[in-house]
């Protein structure tokens, strides 16, 4: 039962990685740089757990019962915090190499890290589940994907910055904490307000939607495609 488990736990991001690397075609990343950001992802969790105790601290609740606060809080205390600190690792370090010099290549790397951070979150989660195959199944079909999408909206203007479009990085970065926030809020009171679930199904949706379409319009912009 427990190796079933790591493999669900891993092999969503495992799935995605491949599937990301696959679409990347015209010029694929070294393959130390792509292990490199998944390891720096992985370590993002730390400074995004402080983040979160820093917002928290500045009075910031997502379970308080006003709806509206608990919606900014989980904006701020949690899309913030874990977008903000990926968002770090990939600007400041897989932006500066030579080798990224396409527009996907912000989608590449931001996956990798956000890969890398939800693998180890998996492994947290689970573990300390006393229902770990029940989580390790919901955190396959949601959070990962989840995750994936949220660094797929800030890859995407990753690669616009790089282009020379100033200030869209920090449009991705709040793009996708904003995202990652509602997702989160709507399962945290999934149970507690009716049609919320429904409303996340919607937002899941139209993220996968935007994702494959980012993943599209960026591929079309491969300056690398001519020579294929």
């Amino acid at each position: 039962m427990t190796l079933l488990i790591i493999a669900l736990a891993a092999a969503p991001a495992l799935a995605i990685a491949v599937f990301i690397y696959w679409k990347d075609k015209y010029d694929p990343e070294p393959k130390k740089l792509l292990y490199t950001s998944f390891a720096l992802g992985m370590a993002s969790c730390l400074p995004a757990v402080l983040f979160t105790i820093c917002f928290k601290a500045l009075g910031f609740d997502e379970a308080s019962h006003d709806v509206l606060f608990s919606l900014v809080s989980c904006i701020i205390a949690i899309g913030l915090s874990e977008e903000g600190s990926k968002y770090l690792m990939v600007r400041y370090y897989a932006f500066k190499k030579p080798a990224f010099n396409e527009p996907f290549d912000g989608i590449t790397y931001s996956v990798m890290v956000s890969l890398g951070f939800a693998t180890l979150e998996n492994f947290l989660y689970v573990f300390k589940s006393d229902s770990p195959l029940q989580v390790a199944l919901l955190r396959m079909i949601f959070s990962v994907p989840g995750h994936a999408a949220f660094a797929v909206i800030m890859g995407y203007f990753l690669g616009l910055l790089k282009m020379g479009k100033t200030h869209y990085g920090w449009v991705g970065l709040f793009a996708a904490a904003t995202v990652h926030g509602i997702f989160d809020f709507c399962l945290f009171n999934a149970e507690q307000y009716s049609g919320l679930m429904l409303f996340f199904i919607v937002v899941f949706y139209l993220m996968m939607r935007f994702s494959l379409k980012a993943i599209r319009i960026h591929q079309q912009q491969s300056p690398f495609k001519t020579q294929h």
